[in-house]
């Protein structure tokens, strides 16, 4: 081994960590960030199933293709499974393709975002405005007339038919 491929390695292992500190201090953050519904993981655990408590609560992801949701062509709402805040119109849903439920906006003022490192690099994390819970992620490659492509998991939504708030 010479000298550049120690310091190349040397390199590669200080940027895992400092993206990893970066990961770990914003998880650090979310937990101490105050939304307006808020319980113990023990409540949460009583209240969700096993799979919406690891996405919602822990920033899991479910298989692609697995939701009903993502077939879903039902006029309606789309309401964060974790405390009911209406979050997605159906007029705003789209096929992506990609296997999860996917929408080119949310509700106003129905979603926060934060920047995520989970994956090393930097993407846009979409949690519930009302009891922070991890919704999906958001990318720029979405339809007019935002551009943007919320890729939201269907464990993490449920859907009220009607009209469409």
């Amino acid at each position: 081994m010479n000298r550049r491929s120690v310091l190349a390695s040397g390199l590669a292992c200080a940027g895992v960590v400092m993206a990893g500190g970066l990961f770990a201090s914003r998880r650090a953050e979310s937990a101490e960030e105050a939304f307006p519904v808020s319980m113990s993981p023990e409540e949460w655990k009583k209240k969700l199933s096993a799979q919406q408590f690891a996405v919602l609560r822990e920033e899991a992801t479910e298989a692609p293709f697995s939701s009903p949701l993502n077939d879903n062509k039902k006029s309606g709402t789309y309401t964060c499974a974790g405390c009911d805040n209406p979050v997605y119109a159906s007029g705003t849903k789209f096929d992506s393709g990609t296997g999860w439920p996917s929408f080119w906006a949310p509700i106003e003022g129905s979603v926060g975002t934060h920047t995520d490192y989970k994956l090393i690099y930097p993407r846009t994390e979409v949690h519930c405005a009302r009891c922070g819970g991890h919704l999906g992620h958001v990318f720029d490659d979405g339809p007019p007339p935002t551009g943007k492509r919320h890729c939201i998991n269907g464990v993490a939504l449920n859907f009220r038919a009607g009209a469409a708030s």
